[in-house]
């Protein structure tokens, strides 16, 4: 028989003998000495004391999430609404403004909303219908809040919200933490991130808001502007009209022509000036009697200089006339009559050059006098409209005001229009929550432990301090030399304790050939608990969130997974490959699939290709945990038909392929998982097959399965007598418990798990 809650003997402890007078530090040594057991077993009690107290407080778990806000947010126009901060001592400001942003109302209540907090029991939500709501609901009508009661309730949920977050800002960064405690660790991942995007919706939404704000304001002012632009200019055109302002933008047709004429009054007093000079040479010339050849108008008509060269050719005939005959022949004569002829021609039509030259001067004269006074007249009238032109200046001055300022604020407000679909915030989530793996209220077990014992081994050697002062005679030294060697007892009293009675012994052969198999304490610290209902996801299914305790993740070294590796070696020192396990169990509740479950869990994290089957035929506890789920890859054990419907092996993110139970005769479907058994050991696609039952009793079906297993793990809950029920087991397998690799000492309470399930599915 196999015993496992044998309590150790407590040793003999020797008598006190009388304290001797006076008082010293090796005095207290010895004293504290002696009563070490008294010390050790007020400290174990303490320790006891402060688990049990720790057990009872509700966990509480904390999840973090990580925030980047920057200050200095994205430059996506040229003017921004707001202006930007640029020293140090700004941007903190503005950081730590945020991280209140954070907490704020707007942003809680937009929380609350949208993960329905104010039907949440931890937040002060649950059902509040009473007996009436309850007896209507029952005939489905169903009593809906008022908004009066809808917001007092939603108030409450914030104030409960408020008293689970902590938001801090790291010093000398951008970076804000938002821790969120719940009773969940779920819900607290989960809190924490819809928190981190409600802070990110309420922060574009305000930048928004601020943009239509500024943009209806100045829309506002818009037809307002308009308005007094089209006034002035109105004026203005009235004005023109009335004053004669004709032109272009730049000048008037009054300038235009006054400068016009200023030119052409100095292109006429040019002319008169050549005209003068014209007819003063020529003057000049005739009554000097020079040659008219020294004129230059007078060398460019063909008319002179025909007769200028008929006047040479004369002059020369006369010359050899002269020559050859008298003064007085008539052939001379007749010749010098030709060039007085010639002569009086030639002046003839010098005279006519300068009658000409006289009628332009004159002419230019008068041109160049209708000039200037047609210039004195526009003079005259520029003066007037310079006069009139300060109002039209005036006038001017407004309509460009006007027009700069509605062109102003019309570009500004198609700028801030498009700024209400632009988010300019720099803020975004570096870390978002996770689910947390470990509570952070109240502490782990084991520093519960050690601070209770240490309290209470502090507490014990005062009380025994205080009693020797104040009691001298009811406490007593021994001497040191004399003192008992108790450290030498301890292996002995150790063993003792592990040997049981003799009365108690099984005969002789069993205990030869029976060896105690190693035990595994599956306890509350080595699992984590999920909510089923609520963490189930479409994807690919892990069997953490099934809603079962299963083993923390990332904590390799645990005594319970020592344990069961040693089982899985013992396993395989009897087996060949694939070998095979039955976890069996007397109790008849999900103690026995939750710790099956558990193994399989520990060989895949340790890198082991796991075949967990649903062996139960008549609970179908494993195969009701994942029945739900619709993502089941078709087995490769499809061939195993049983009726119409083949066997589905569902595979997991962790390393597990669960192959659920067949409704079926015990016959069919115990034949179903030995051909899944024979199918997986020829195919080599799996290091282990752990099959979960067959439950208690077992028909002979169940028992041909058992003899398929080379290994059985035995199940032992501590809410039952742990004795009785190994009893049972060994009874049941009548000479097979060799078998026995191990046992699993389940302290998980499975009920929990239902519990919160049912609350929350």
């Amino acid at each position: 028989m196999f015993i496992y809650d044998q309590p150790i003997k407590p040793d003999a402890r020797p008598a006190a003998v009388t304290a001797p007078a006076g008082f010293s530090v090796l005095d207290l040594a010895q004293l504290l000495w002696q009563r070490k057991v008294a010390i050790a077993s007020a400290a174990l009690i303490s320790a006891c004391v402060a688990i049990t107290v720790g057990k009872s407080l509700t966990p509480k778990y904390t999840a973090s999430a990580q925030l980047y806000v920057d200050p200095r947010e994205l430059q996506l126009v040229d003017r921004e609404l707001t202006p930007r901060a640029q020293d140090l001592s700004g941007l903190a400001m503005v950081v730590e403004s945020q991280a209140r942003v954070i907490t704020s109302n707007n942003v809680l209540l937009q929380v609350i909303r949208d993960t329905n907090l104010e039907k949440d029991p931890e937040f002060g939500g649950g059902d509040a219908k009473g007996l009436l709501g309850s007896l209507l609901g029952l005939v489905g009508i169903e009593l809906r809040p008022t908004a009066e009661q809808q917001k007092q309730i939603e108030m409450s949920a914030l104030e409960a919200l408020n008293r689970h977050i902590n938001v801090k800002k790291t010093d000398r960064t951008f970076i804000v933490d938002i821790d969120v405690w719940s009773y969940e660790p779920a819900k607290a991942a989960m809190l924490a991130n819809a928190i981190s995007k409600a802070y990110l919706a309420e922060s574009k939404q305000s930048q928004a808001a601020a943009a239509r704000r500024a943009t209806s304001d100045l829309s506002g002012r818009l037809k307002e502007l308009q308005e007094r632009l089209r006034n002035a200019e109105n004026t203005l055109a009235v004005y023109k009209a009335q004053n004669n302002f004709v032109g272009t933008q730049d000048t008037l047709i009054s300038d235009q022509q006054l400068s016009a004429s200023n030119q052409r009054l100095a292109a006429a007093r040019a002319l008169t000036l050549d005209a003068q000079a014209k007819f003063d040479q020529i003057q000049a010339s005739r009554k000097a009697s020079s040659d008219v050849g020294a004129i230059p108008e007078v060398l460019q008509s063909p008319t002179i200089a025909n007769l200028r060269a008929q006047q040479a050719e004369a002059r020369k005939r006369q010359a050899e006339l002269q020559a050859e005959l008298g003064p007085r022949h008539p052939a001379l004569r007749q010749v010098e009559q030709q060039v007085q002829d010639l002569r009086r021609t030639i002046n003839e039509e010098v005279e006519r050059f300068a009658q000409a030259a006289r009628n332009d001067l004159v002419r230019a004269r008068d041109y160049e006098a209708s000039l200037n006074k047609a210039l004195e007249t526009q003079k005259r009238q520029s003066v007037q409209m310079s006069q009139a032109s300060v109002r039209l200046r005036e006038l001017e001055r407004d309509v460009e005001a006007s027009r700069d300022v509605y062109q102003s604020f019309l570009k500004r407000s198609r700028e801030t229009e498009e700024q209400e679909s632009l988010n300019t915030s720099n803020a975004r989530i570096i870390g978002e929550a996770t689910v947390p793996q470990r509570r952070t209220f109240p502490p782990a077990m084991s520093l519960l432990a050690m601070i209770g014992f240490v309290l209470g081994g502090l507490a014990a050697a005062g009380w025994i301090v205080a009693v020797n002062q104040l009691m001298p005679g009811t406490t007593a030294f021994q001497p040191r030399e004399k003192a008992p060697p108790e450290a030498s007892e301890e292996p002995a009293a150790a063993e003792v304790a592990s040997e049981p009675p003799a009365a108690d012994l099984p005969p002789q052969p069993a205990v030869s050939l029976i060896e105690k198999p190693p035990i595994a304490r599956l306890q509350e610290v080595d699992v984590m608990r999920t909510l089923g209902g609520i963490l189930a996801t479409g994807g690919t299914t892990d069997v953490t969130r099934l809603g079962w305790p299963t083993l923390r993740a990332g904590f390799p070294q645990m005594t319970v997974l020592t344990a069961l590796r040693e089982m899985r070696a013992a396993l395989a020192r009897r087996a060949g490959k694939t070998p095979v396990m039955a976890v069996i169990g007397a109790n008849p509740d999900q103690a026995r699939s939750i710790a099956s479950l558990n193994i399989a869990l520990a060989a895949a994290r340790d890198g082991a290709k796991v075949l967990l089957i649903d062996a139960d035929l008549r609970e179908h506890a494993l195969s009701n945990k994942v029945s739900h789920l619709d993502k089941a890859e078709p087995s490769r054990f499809g061939w195993l038909n049983i009726g119409t419907k083949p066997p589905r092996a569902i595979a997991t993110a962790n390393g597990i392929s669960i192959l659920p139970a067949i409704k079926a005769t015990d016959a069919k479907a115990g034949d179903a998982i030995r051909k899944a058994i024979v199918q997986a050991r020829s195919a080599g696609s799996h290091d282990l097959v752990i099959l979960d039952g067959p439950a208690m009793p077992w028909s002979p079906a169940d028992r041909k399965l058992l003899d398929m297993a080379e290994g059985l793990v035995a199940i032992l809950p501590v809410q039952l007598d742990i004795n009785d029920c190994m009893e049972d087991i060994i009874a049941a397998l009548g000479g097979t418990e060799r078998k026995l690799v191990g046992v699993v000492l389940s302290e998980v309470n499975p009920a929990a798990s239902q519990q919160r399930d049912k609350q929350y599915a």
